[in-house]
């Protein structure tokens, strides 16, 4: 069985580490003038070197020669996610007390120590705070976050870095040609770039395209990731920057049809979209806002219907104006026409507004205006009411309404329906309304009064044909009378 190349290009010193030469050149140095910690602690992303440099650190403290295959009884390799519990450590705990076997130093190695308990934390803290002067221990981790900070305290920690994507690309060309692996160019800047920073992705995504037999170009490497084309990327992020809604349901559906998953779409794309919005040409509020929402479709409990919606959402978020402005203005032709003579558009707004909220509908032929009585005008102001806005009509219908000049008094008899009856929007519906059969506005007056009318001035109530319960009668005098429903 061949060795997988990742394992077969491991550094074997401290000068064959890419990358980390902040790291590397500290512990050069330490080595040389004999200034060793007792703890060591490596943290960074996966695929970075930290197992390697600390087994490489391990031999050298030591004097020993480091191979794949190097295994020495004074170097202990312990994986936390297998051994998290208290009583391994207790175990370590024990142990560390015993000379070395053989060697100068006894090593411990404890792998994605995040992963120990509290309890084995906790068992492990006055170990690292006061080990036996032959022991050093590395620690390392992918997760320092989750590592209590008396842990971190006690030891010396080098944070490592993402490999450069240039120096990953070298890399793998120096793999390839050792390898003799016929590798495009443009396919290894892929191959790095999704490896993410990781030389051990990057390798072993190398090593998964060398078993093709043949020359690797880009298409293949895309094929290999499930990743779609960058023209089918570009054609939907065209038809998204256009507002093309069904383009962007035909590209995104052609995509689905070729077997590529919502979340590679999402993540190409979001790539794409961030270029376009560093470059300046997408930099609206709902670009950035499709940008993030781009991030969130892996974790989407259906991703492809998630995406879907989200780009038709955003491919529908500016639409013409024309399709959303006649929504206000279409029972208001007529006013604007007439008011436009006679008066300019930029003087009082306010008034102008008031104004054609209150001519929605004029109607061809105005019935006679009324007296100056209640009877006359103030039912057929209700009956307007009740056809067109019949939740307005349900608060002015408690009203006892009564013409003083040409000021309407409007008479409530409880706090409740005078508030909402005074609403700015209400007030308006009836001014207009009021205007409408009479030509004439009229101002609008409220008061509270503190019986309530014998006789109501809006329509007369039926009687009832049995005085209700008490409950129910304090009921309909704060919310008005209604129906009553026989059990």
């Amino acid at each position: 069985m061949g060795q997988v190349l990742y394992r077969k290009y491991r550094s074997k010193s401290l000068d064959e580490v890419v990358g980390q030469e902040h790291i590397t050149a500290t512990l050069a140095n330490a080595l040389k003038t004999g200034k060793l910690a007792h703890a060591y602690l490596f943290t960074g992303p996966r695929g970075t070197g930290k197992t390697s440099i600390a087994r490489i650190l391990a031999h050298e403290i030591n004097g020993l020669p480091y191979t794949d295959d190097a295994t020495h009884l004074d170097i202990i390799e312990i994986d936390a996610a297998s051994n998290r519990r208290i009583d391994e450590i207790r175990d370590l705990r024990d142990k560390v007390n015993i000379a070395p076997t053989s060697a100068k130093y006894k090593v411990y190695i404890i792998d994605e120590v995040h992963m120990l308990t509290r309890e084995a934390f906790n068992a492990l803290l006055k170990t690292l705070e006061e080990p036996p002067a032959h022991v050093v221990f590395i620690l390392a981790t992918t997760d320092a976050h989750k590592l209590p900070e008396t842990i971190v305290s006690r030891t010396q920690r080098f944070t490592f870095r993402p490999v450069p994507l240039d120096q990953v690309v070298a890399h793998l060309q120096t793999i390839a040609k050792g390898e003799d692996i016929d590798v495009a160019d443009d396919a290894l800047q892929l191959i790095a770039a999704h490896g993410e920073g990781s030389f051990r992705d990057s390798i072993s995504l190398l090593d998964q395209a060398a078993g093709l037999g043949e020359k690797i170009d880009l298409n293949h490497v895309q094929r290999l990731l499930g990743l779609p084309s960058a023209e089918s990327i570009q054609q939907l992020a065209d038809a998204l920057a256009q507002h093309d809604a069904p383009a962007v349901v035909s590209a995104l559906a052609q995509l689905h049809e070729q077997g590529f998953q919502s979340d590679q779409i999402a993540k190409q794309l979001s790539k794409v979209w961030r270029a376009n919005i560093l470059a300046g040409s997408h930099a609206t509020a709902t670009d950035f806002a499709l940008l993030q929402q781009l991030l969130n479709v892996p974790g989407a409990h259906d991703p492809q219907r998630f995406l879907e919606l989200i780009l038709l959402e955003f491919a529908l978020s500016q639409t013409p104006a024309a399709a959303t402005a006649p929504v206000p203005e279409k029972p208001e032709p007529a006013p604007q026409e007439i008011e436009k003579p006679r008066q300019k558009p930029t003087e009082e707004p306010k008034k102008v507004e008031a104004e054609v909220e209150a001519e929605p509908e004029l109607p061809a032929t105005n019935p006679a205006k009324p007296v100056a009585t209640d009877d006359s005008l103030w039912p057929q102001v209700l009956a307007a009411l009740k056809q067109q806005h019949s939740t307005i009509y349900s608060v002015a219908r408690m009203a006892e309404a009564s013409l003083n000049g040409d000021t309407l008094v409007l008479g409530f008899a409880f706090p409740f329906h005078k508030k909402k009856a005074e609403e700015t929007k209400n007030k308006q519906v009836i001014v207009g309304t009021i205007k409408q059969l009479s030509g004439k506005e009229l101002a609008i007056e409220y008061k509270l009064i503190e019986e309530k009318p014998k006789q109501a001035a809006a329509e007369p109530q039926k009687p009832a044909p049995a005085k209700p319960a008490d409950d129910i009668t304090n009921i309909s005098n704060i919310f008005g009378s209604a129906e009553l429903l026989e059990s």
